[in-house]
């Protein structure tokens, strides 16, 4: 059974999808861009500034959830520019203390709005048992 995920500390859906949907304990977030949740308007400034908006309204969406940056198993970033990649990496590594989840990140042609960056994020809820430990070959 899915559960829409809906919070006021994101930018509301701009067409026909949910901000998230949970299905079990794993949550698929929509891609954000850098939309300010209470205007609904495009952040000013740089790929710094957007890169921030984004993250920060995954916050708002993690937190709709009772989860963090930590629940995060996967994000794909999408860049207008690839020529961006460094600045919104060192701003994007900043939000992931430890462990930071697998990861895309593509150049696209065009991002909704003008925009020059897009994240989506899948997270999961509970850890599945895991013990945190990395995985490691032992075939020998």
């Amino acid at each position: 059974m899915k559960k829409i995920v809906s919070t006021s500390d994101a930018p509301a859906a701009i067409g026909p999808y949910s901000q998230g949907v949970r299905v079990g304990s794993t949550v698929y977030y929509s891609g954000q861009i850098p939309l300010d949740p209470k205007t609904g308007q495009l952040v000013s400034g740089g790929i710094d500034a957007q890169t921030r908006r984004v993250l920060e309204n995954i916050t708002g969406l993690l937190k709709a959830e009772g989860l963090s940056f930590d629940n995060i198993v996967k994000t794909t970033i999408f860049l207008a520019d690839i020529g961006d990649f460094q600045a919104v990496n060192e701003i994007y590594g900043s939000y992931f203390k430890q462990a930071p989840p697998a990861r895309s990140t593509i150049q696209a042609g065009a991002l909704p709005k003008g925009a020059r960056i897009e994240i989506e994020v899948i997270a999961v809820a509970d850890s599945g048992g895991s013990s945190g430990e990395v995985a490691a070959d032992t075939s020998g």
